[in-house]
């Protein structure tokens, strides 16, 4: 079973006078990176949040948001008064030595810094415990949709295998048409150039059967065939991320592609190479997508 990085995960609970709001989305990436915006109140639990995010999703590019909401008991806020009454009496004599109105002292000074700081208080150990709860339950969302999307991956993947296995079937049946129109045109060549009775024939024949054996292409259509089993193979295990696997394994197949287009020599070898590379790129593409 396949899982992918792509995923969304949402969890919103009260802990005691305060309500959170986790918010996870998961997109592909070739290591684990974690872009986590906290409030205040736990930022002291960031690492725990990294770990937490890293040990369940293991790898993507993730984007958490922690969202504090307050009920009207709490305090989200504290007032410094007496840095405030300094500023507003410096403020004050200011307006007057300028002669301006004092209407606006009020908004200008809510806004000079340490008037107005943002409540300090932690959370303890059994909010965290509780908060965390909150954060796993989003981490487990984004876990159900990877593994929705991961499903449709594997059909895809597997269908594109499938088509490359039919392709090479297809590429053994024109094989043999090959040979025969290699031997056909190095004669018809000898003839027209030399005349049928200026060349050996043996010693041509010697010449075409080595020259037919560099032009083998049997050997890469065994490894072609088995780095697609493998492939299979491995979309069937029990492992959670093996997107990086996969991906090894489709540089394997592709070598064993261009290594047959290149020896070929034949336009209808080629067509069968150029399909099979078209279907190697998309899964080349959905692999990128998956743990």
């Amino acid at each position: 079973m396949l899982r992918s990085m792509t995923g969304y995960g949402r969890s919103e609970r009260a802990v005691g006078e305060r309500t959170f709001l986790v918010e996870i989305r998961s997109l592909n990436g070739k290591q684990f990176e974690a872009l986590v915006k906290l409030p205040q109140l736990i930022k002291p639990f960031e690492f725990e949040v990294r770990q937490t995010l890293s040990e369940k999703l293991q790898r993507g590019s993730i984007e958490c948001n922690v969202t504090l909401k307050l009920n009207g008991a709490a305090k989200p806020v504290q007032i410094n008064t007496d840095l405030a009454t300094s500023y507003h009496r410096q403020l004050s004599q200011l307006c007057e030595a300028l002669g301006m109105d004092r209407s606006g002292i009020l908004d200008a000074l809510l806004r000079l810094p340490e008037v107005v700081a943002t409540n300090t208080d932690a959370l303890d150990a059994t909010d965290w415990t509780r908060f965390k709860e909150i954060l796993e339950e989003a981490v487990c969302q984004v876990d159900l949709h990877r593994i929705n999307e991961g499903a449709s991956l594997e059909r895809d993947l597997r269908e594109r295998i499938a088509c490359i296995r039919r392709l090479q079937q297809d590429l053994m049946r024109v094989e043999p048409q090959r040979r025969e129109r290699v031997r056909t045109q190095m004669r018809k060549a000898l003839e027209e150039n030399l005349g049928a009775e200026r060349y050996d024939a043996n010693r041509m024949e010697q010449e075409l059967l080595h020259y037919i054996e560099k032009m083998d292409i049997s050997e890469e259509q065994v490894r072609l065939l088995n780095h697609c089993e493998y492939f299979e193979s491995v979309m069937a295990e029990a492992s959670e991320s093996k997107g990086k696997k996969l991906s090894f394994v489709l540089q394997e197949i592709g070598r064993e592609i261009n290594t047959t287009g290149s020896k070929a020599y034949d336009a209808d070898i080629q067509r069968i190479v150029v399909s099979m590379k078209d279907e190697l790129e998309k899964a080349k593409e959905q692999v990128l997508n998956v743990l």
